[in-house]
């Protein structure tokens, strides 16, 4: 069963993972707090956030919008900086972008439309000069074939739909190998279908390339599907409320007693629901009605 866990402790291994966990993060998330101005007044988006972030983890950042989850990615991207507290990637400080931290958005239309798609994967390799035109070629259709898309290399991006697009998105920031894959609600905008296949898609890419994930959603359904370990965040100003170890869910687990038991649980700790020292979550509810109430829970959380 998924359960809460303490902060800063080594993930369980994802399924099909066998190898153990490595003893040392490689993202560290400390005492973070970020803000920024208004007209009139300054806004306290997250306040002393910390959390640890492990090689091949699929880590997902779940709370209610303005909780600050995006800001927060967009400081770890190295967009903003920190008026409290420290982000480290392999122990060292981060303090600006950099290729080790590529960022897939929720906008279909952060393509060129200009490039083909091949070209749109090749851009950031040839102009971080990476590599050369060939080498990025190369490494640009294995990616492409990753994402199934090596027959639409000549596309252009007005020519393929809205997932496909951001398949392309995902491929181009695979291919620069990062340390870190950094997605801001990619599969926001998507039909409940597409988004689906694209849940389905990317799971089924970290299972055969093991990327690290820091994932971005606010949706209950989709971080326990996506994620391995999911952090959930207050509402604003965004605080740690609690960690769920989720690896025991995927695709195949929606519907389940005991993954409706669990949405149900996370709502509770993201809206204090639970007084501390409260009573384990209620048992689930009839299949019919967990779902009507999974759906009536993201709702509100958006």
């Amino acid at each position: 069963m998924a359960t809460v866990t303490a902060l800063k402790t080594a993930p369980q291994p994802a399924t099909g993972q066998g190898s153990p966990a490595s003893p040392r993060p490689l993202l560290e998330v400390d005492g973070v707090s970020l803000e920024y101005r208004t007209p009139g007044r300054v806004v306290r988006a997250t306040h002393q956030v910390s959390f640890d972030v492990f090689g091949a983890d699929r880590f997902v950042l779940l709370g209610a919008s303005g909780c600050g989850k995006s800001t927060l990615l967009k400081a770890i991207g190295g967009f903003i900086e920190p008026v409290e507290g420290e982000i480290r990637l392999d122990g060292r400080v981060v303090t600006q972008p950099g290729p080790d931290r590529i960022v897939v958005f929720q906008e279909f239309d952060q393509l060129p439309p200009w490039k083909t798609v091949l070209d749109n994967v090749m851009f950031p390799l040839l102009a971080s000069r990476t590599l050369g035109k060939k080498d990025a070629a190369e490494r640009a259709q294995h990616y492409l074939a990753k994402v199934g898309l090596s027959a639409f290399a000549g596309a252009f991006p007005n020519t393929l739909s809205g997932g496909m697009k951001q398949r392309v998105a995902i491929a181009r920031a695979l291919a620069m190998q990062p340390r870190v894959l950094l997605m801001d609600e990619p599969f926001a905008a998507l039909d409940a279908l597409t988004r689906r296949k694209m849940q389905e898609e990317l799971l089924e890419l970290w299972d055969e390339v093991r990327f690290t994930l820091l994932f971005v959603t606010h949706s209950i359904e989709e971080a326990l599907v996506v994620g391995n370990r999911v952090g959930l965040l207050s509402p604003h100003p965004g605080r740690v409320r609690a960690e769920i170890n989720s690896h025991a869910f995927d695709l195949q687990s929606q519907g389940g007693a005991e993954f409706q038991a669990a949405a149900q649980r996370i709502h509770r700790l993201l809206f204090n629901e639970d007084a501390p020292g409260g009573s384990p979550a209620a048992p689930a509810a009839s299949l019919p009605d967990a779902a009507a109430a999974l759906t009536d829970l993201n709702r509100k959380i958006a």
